[in-house]
């Protein structure tokens, strides 16, 4: 009965997968910097968004935007392409952070 319970719990978890884009903020969710330029790269102008406007750092992959759990680890690539492992809730289009690293 209890392998059971276990398993159960299990296939009701969402997967894990990968989402490849870019590390931007929700006011320039498009990964468009040219519009507000708040900095002389789009590191720092994304970086400047997310500590003056107090918006957070989201993922945005081309089509769609998604919002990251942890708010911290984004930072160090602010702007850059990655690739973010995670959970994907699909309602919040949040994404929970495993863990991000550098893209091509």
């Amino acid at each position: 009965m209890c392998c059971i319970v276990a398993l159960s719990a299990l296939s009701a978890m969402p997967d894990e997968r990968s989402f490849a884009g870019t590390i931007t903020d929700e006011m320039c969710s498009n990964a468009d910097h040219s519009q507000m330029q708040m900095g002389p790269t789009d590191e720092a102008c994304v970086k400047a968004c997310v500590e003056d406007h107090g918006v957070g750092f989201v993922l945005f992959d081309g089509r769609n935007v998604y919002k990251l759990s942890d708010q911290r680890l984004p930072e160090r690539f602010a702007g850059k392409k990655v690739t973010v492992t995670g959970t994907l809730d699909a309602k919040t289009k949040t994404i929970r952070v495993d863990s991000i690293r550098a893209g091509e």
